[in-house]
């Protein structure tokens, strides 16, 4: 992407002002986008960006800079307003580790690169999800599917020797399945996705993801208010793990961390969750949506225990924030794009699995709220406070699933809500999504099994009976 002399020649004149770290991030994106609404095509838009981040560490201070000229001459006049940033004498001794092209081993196999795919192939795909979706029930009045496509190039080097390029290909599929009766509407959302080309694509299981936000629609549309109060909250798997993701998983990230920002700030050791959890990031599980072979920093994935049987054991950490902490790179820098500097972000995010079966679960809740699928919400990163809407979800009564809820929303505390989960189901299961934070909006999974917190704020307008 640029030549091992030019690479060489910005870190040097990064560094010409005194800094001890430079980095240069070369990206080249494809992205493509199609989008079907009313049965018919609404877009197809495709798209390349390319550009350069360059990036400059003095101690505890950081300068990034980033231009789309790739020229030697464009990019020294980015290295040089970075390097002219960081202040400190000048240092004419200044000297580059050599450095060779490291080679990666991609764990995320790739069959159909986006781009080697037609497009009516593609839309072919969109059309058999918008039937599923339309065909379910006589109250589907809209489906809205659009498939979202990337292929990432990238190049990252620094002054400490790394040198690697890595592709990423991203493939998922957004289904939306709206229903309505004269009184109300009410919408569905599924959006699975991987690591991985257009064969997960067109190898998806369509009538299970299409029915599900069909579902998910007209069962809501027929559901009764939820009630308010403090219940057990029975959370199911796959994306139900959102709220560990917000509330716990941004509160052991380096970027809180190491400003002292977070409720798990200095508390290695300690006992901040129930025994029951164990809390895990992992880059490294094959063609997960979240997965990476190398993080934005050129260091290589790897399988972070954050949370063990309920002590806190680690952090995620990039190269920055490890200077802050004394500490090492967990393999946790990311970035959406060179137009962001990187910082400690999560990838695949999950509770792991523990031994009782979602029927015991249930069948051991009296009376309390069964939360099936999880909406967006808020957190206070410095508190871990939070409220989450809830897309789907049902009251538990006797031990048994009863009548669907509606409006439902979760309020608590994530570092106390992860100490009150009292029990852990088998069933570990993944949900996709993009998390955006300081360095932009990326690719992460959620995941858990089903897990039930003792008690949590519910917050609804229906009588609690």
């Amino acid at each position: 992407m640029l030549s091992k002399a030019l690479l060489e020649d910005v870190l040097t004149q990064a560094l010409t002002t005194g800094g001890d770290f430079s980095e240069v991030f070369v990206e080249d994106r494809f992205t493509n986008l199609m989008r079907l609404q009313s049965s018919k095509l609404e877009g197809s838009l495709s798209g390349r960006d390319f550009g350069v981040g360059i990036r400059v560490f003095k101690g505890l201070n950081s300068v990034y800079a980033y231009t789309n000229d790739a020229t030697k001459e464009g990019l020294l006049e980015a290295a040089n307003a970075a390097a002219q940033a960081i202040q400190g004498a000048t240092s004419e001794n200044t000297i580059v580790l050599p450095y060779e092209k490291q080679l990666i081993n991609s764990v995320h196999p790739i069959e159909l690169m986006p781009n080697s795919v037609e497009k009516m192939r593609k839309l072919q795909v969109l059309r058999n999800a918008d039937d599923i979706v339309r065909n379910y029930h006589s109250s589907i009045s809209q489906a809205i599917i659009a498939l979202v496509e990337e292929e990432q190039n990238v190049l990252i080097a620094n002054s400490e020797g790394t040198y690697v390029e890595d592709k990423r290909v991203r493939s998922r599929l957004a289904i939306n399945a709206i229903a309505a009766n004269e009184h109300d509407m009410q919408d569905g959302f599924y959006g699975p996705g991987r690591h991985q080309g257009f064969e997960y694509i067109e190898n998806l299981d369509l009538n299970h993801y299409a029915k599900e936000a069909a579902r998910m629609a007209v069962t809501m549309l027929n559901a009764e208010p939820a009630p308010s109060g403090k219940f057990p909250v029975i959370i199911d798997n796959e994306f139900g793990g959102v709220i560990f993701h917000e509330a716990c998983g941004h509160g052991l990230e380096a970027a809180s961390v190491a400003k002292n920002n977070s409720v798990f700030a200095n508390k290695i050791g300690e006992k901040v969750a129930s025994d029951l959890v164990t809390y895990i990031d992992d880059g490294t599980i094959t063609n997960e949506w979240g997965s990476i072979n190398i993080d934005d920093e050129g260091e290589k994935a790897r399988k972070n225990v954050l949370i063990e049987n309920g002590i806190l054991k680690g952090y995620l950490i990039d190269k920055f924030n490890a200077r802050r902490m004394n500490s090492e790179s967990t393999g946790s820098g990311r970035r959406e794009s060179y137009k962001f500097a990187p910082t400690s972000r999560m990838t695949n995010t999950y509770i792991a699995p523990g031994t009782s079966t979602p029927e015991e679960i249930i069948s051991n809740t009296e009376h309390g709220i069964y939360a099936k699928y999880l909406g967006g919400g808020q957190v206070n990163p410095v508190t871990g406070d939070y409220n989450f809407a809830v897309l789907e979800a049902y009251l538990v009564k006797n031990g048994k699933i009863d009548k669907p809820l509606r409006g439902a929303t979760l309020i608590g505390n994530g570092a106390k809500t992860i100490q009150k989960v009292d029990m852990v189901g088998n069933n570990l299961g993944h949900g996709a999504g993009m998390c955006g934070a300081s360095s932009g909006s990326i690719p992460v999974n959620v995941g858990q099994p089903m897990v039930r917190i003792s008690e949590i704020t519910v917050g609804g307008t229906g009588a609690n009976n």
